[in-house]
């Protein structure tokens, strides 16, 4: 999932206009790579919101579906459920992530 998000936010940056969302993209795929012991905290006023409904619309929907899907099949096994859980929260963060600041635990 992470090089998909590197690949999404590649692909966002050859623009102007999409560097913002590209950018969104790159901090996603850190944050796949590492998720234990960081949190994350919704916020953000219209201009984010609007922003974030643009991106449900473009690549957020299936991400998340994506993110979901790992986390039903890690949870499949004992010892995946911490990782199950990560996905959860990552499908989340991959709906809505303009606003949302991650902080290290």
């Amino acid at each position: 999932i992470a090089i998909s998000w590197t690949l999404i936010g590649l692909f966002l940056c050859i623009t102007i206009i999409g560097i913002p969302l590209g950018v969104q993209a790159f901090k996603m795929a850190g944050l796949t790579l590492t998720p234990f012991g960081k949190t994350v905290q919704y916020g953000g006023g219209v201009g984010s919101t609007l922003v974030n409904i643009l991106w449900v619309v473009l690549v957020g929907w299936w991400m998340a579906l994506g993110y979901l899907g790992a986390g039903v099949l890690n949870c499949i096994t004992i010892i995946g459920i911490p990782f199950g859980i990560q996905s959860f929260k990552m499908a989340k963060l991959a709906l809505w992530p303009f606003g949302a600041q991650i902080y290290s635990l």
